[in-house]
């Protein structure tokens, strides 16, 4: 009887234990988002040139204390804040990295954009009466 009950209880403690372990492990979306807040809050400031944007993934290069890196970011969970035009976006911007490990970098994130605006929209302006170009 003793035997029985003890089993059963070691049975209860593990689906808890199990449980318990599931429900606590972090998914993938959520590691990055702390990825990314490390790195904002932490890391340092540099400069950067986005070479390509397809879909929501941006292409960037940057060179820090002389070594080049190319890397991308899943800009996905930021597409309302991107433009309906993503290549607008293609030219100089900032970045923030890892000091101890300069590959790990972001170029936006929940509170901070390294993503510089568009070219300027100029509207021609109508000319005057009397003016003459």
């Amino acid at each position: 009887m003793e035997v029985t009950l003890l089993g059963a209880f070691a049975i209860v403690l593990m689906a808890v234990g199990t449980w318990l372990l599931r429900r606590s492990r972090v998914t993938a979306a959520q590691r990055e988002k702390k990825r990314r807040t490390r790195i904002y809050r932490t890391g340092r400031m540099g400069d950067a040139n986005v070479i390509d944007v397809r879909d929501s993934v941006l292409f960037y290069e940057y060179e820090i204390s002389g070594v080049a890196y190319t890397t991308s970011q899943d800009a996905s969970d930021f597409r309302d804040r991107l433009p309906a035009d993503v290549a607008h976006l293609i030219g100089p911007a900032g970045i923030k990295y890892d000091s101890k490990n300069p590959a790990n970098s972001i170029i936006i994130c929940e509170e901070w954009s390294g993503l510089r605006p568009g070219p300027l929209q100029f509207q021609p302006m109508p000319l005057k009466e009397g003016t003459h170009l």
